[in-house]
């Protein structure tokens, strides 16, 4: 039996791809959502009560950390959760699986990250998933992280899905918080949840942080350009956004201030190096249509309910 805490794109990836290879899995939300499966238990619990979280384990072979707080919510609740999944898969000897990103390294002097690459994260949330990270070593139970980029694929959120996409279904022209003509990299939300699932069960993989197999960078102008082909929509005009603009918003918008802490990620090159983990693991990257292609579908289906 599995414990999947989240069921945003990946938590609900997680779990049906466990239950698809006939495992059973209980996935926890505090409103009780995730997909229906015959073999998938949603239970209505908060994430950060330890007490609730141990029961709930009893027997878990895993517990997977697919939880995602809002950014202005992370100095709250992220710590309280971490631990209440520690306690969780320490009390019932599971392994305990972090769905992890880039955040922990900061600004890196072009842009290259890999495993070896120094936690140097000076932003808070940065700092905040560092010592998620260091909390669950110390703690002694068996423990991995999967670390992937921005995300690609149903459901996900980003600059591509919250700017791209709304100014080419209005016609108008994108301002994006980023420089559209740098190489970035994008990870795919099937693979993330796949790596998370074989990282959990090969011992090799514990103790350590692992980059989930991605793509070859690609810059946001080509990527919208793919994606309206693919789409059948004209490619929109899209311009850069000065980086003051989000920082002064920040001064007064809480949400702003968060983003633009992250904004170095889209002014710069931003690219992960998952090589280690494909040589060690035999893992590798979906091919960036896939992601693609489930984004304009998943787009196409949100506007066919709001008609």
């Amino acid at each position: 039996m599995h414990v999947v805490i989240g069921s945003g794109p990946i938590g609900s990836t997680v779990a049906r791809l466990l239950a698809d290879r006939g495992e059973s899995v209980r996935i926890v939300t505090r409103s009780g959502s995730g997909p229906e499966h015959d073999l998938i238990e949603r239970v209505s619990a908060d994430a950060a009560d330890a007490r609730r979280l141990i029961e709930l384990a009893r027997g878990a072979e895993v517990l997977y950390n697919c939880a995602n707080p809002k950014y202005t919510e992370w100095a709250d609740k992220w710590f309280p959760m971490n631990n209440a999944m520690i306690a969780a898969a320490k009390a019932n000897d599971a392994v305990y699986a972090i769905t992890g990103n880039l955040y922990v390294y900061g600004r890196q002097p072009g842009g290259r990250m890999t495993e070896s690459t120094p936690l140097a994260a000076t932003g808070r949330k940065g700092r905040i998933r560092i010592r998620m990270w260091q909390d669950a070593l110390a703690s002694g139970v068996r423990t991995v992280e999967a670390r992937g980029s921005d995300y690609i694929g149903a459901g996900a959120a980003g600059v591509f899905s919250a700017v791209i996409l709304p100014a080419m279904n209005a016609g108008r022209t994108a301002w994006a918080p980023a420089d559209v003509d740098l190489p970035h990299t994008f990870t795919y939300t099937g693979d993330m949840a796949r790596a998370l699932v074989e990282l959990a069960r090969d011992e090799r993989a514990h103790g350590k942080a692992w980059h989930v197999p991605s793509p070859a960078p690609i810059t946001i102008r080509e990527l919208t350009g793919r994606y309206a082909a693919m789409a059948g929509r004209p490619m929109p005009k899209i311009r850069k956004l000065p980086r003051f603009v989000m920082r002064t918003a920040g001064l007064a918008v809480p949400m702003a201030r968060e983003l633009a802490e992250m904004d170095y990620q889209f002014y710069f090159p931003f690219v992960l190096d998952s090589s280690l983990t494909e040589r060690t693991f035999g893992l590798t990257a979906t091919d960036i249509e896939v992601g693609l292609r489930e984004t304009v579908t998943d787009a196409e289906a949100i506007a066919a309910r709001k008609m």
